[in-house]
């Protein structure tokens, strides 16, 4: 009997189901990265925090830099930068942010569904809303709403009030959304059967 041949089978079959559970999982999270490249981006400091680290020779000041970066047109991003100064740290935040900026689909100032996402302890809610409504949203949300350009939409944060997990949140709430036409090629629909059910 060829072992070898039963053994690499064996191997493919329990191979196979992980990249399964790959693919559904980033299914659920489309990230769609973008380089900054040429694009204009906004910054907006979401929350500064200042550190202090007792040492022998006494106490030792240092910040941290919550920014979220936009374009106003459907794509953001957001970063963490540490340092001595609030300047600096503000500047290494914003250099952070623009290496994670994902494309957000924004349908007439609007998103195209409601969706809820959760990152530790923070639990957000985005719904989409008529023009003329704005931004109802809580600070954190708000700065990530504003900075990927949607300017109706409703939000509430339903966990945690920590910024980082907030805007975290929301950020994958972001990346979970999905155009109808998207919708319509992937269950093979109509885009009128899309929208209407």
């Amino acid at each position: 009997m060829d072992y070898g041949l039963r053994i690499a089978d064996c191997e493919s079959e329990i191979r196979n189901p992980q990249s399964e559970i790959e693919n559904v999982n980033m299914a659920k999270v489309n990230l769609n990265r973008v380089k900054a490249g040429e694009l204009e981006l906004k910054e907006k400091v979401v929350a500064i925090n200042r550190v202090v680290k007792t040492t022998k020779g006494g106490r030792a000041f240092s910040f941290s830099a919550l920014v979220v970066v936009g374009n106003e047109g459907g794509v953001v991003g957001h970063g963490l930068g540490k340092a001595k100064e609030v300047q600096e740290a503000i500047t290494k935040g914003i250099e952070d942010a623009k290496k994670n900026l994902i494309k957000v689909p924004v349908m007439h100032g609007t998103i195209p569904h409601d969706q809820l996402a959760k990152e530790g302890a923070a639990k957000v809610l985005i719904k989409p809303a008529a023009h003329g409504t704005g931004v109802i949203a809580g600070g954190s949300m708000r700065a990530v709403l504003e900075s990927a350009g949607v300017t109706d939409v409703l939000a509430k944060s339903l966990g945690s009030a920590n910024p980082h997990n907030v805007v975290k949140a929301t950020f994958k709430a972001l990346a979970m959304l999905r155009e109808p036409i998207t919708v319509s090629k992937t269950r093979r629909l109509a885009l009128k059967k899309v929208f209407n059910g």
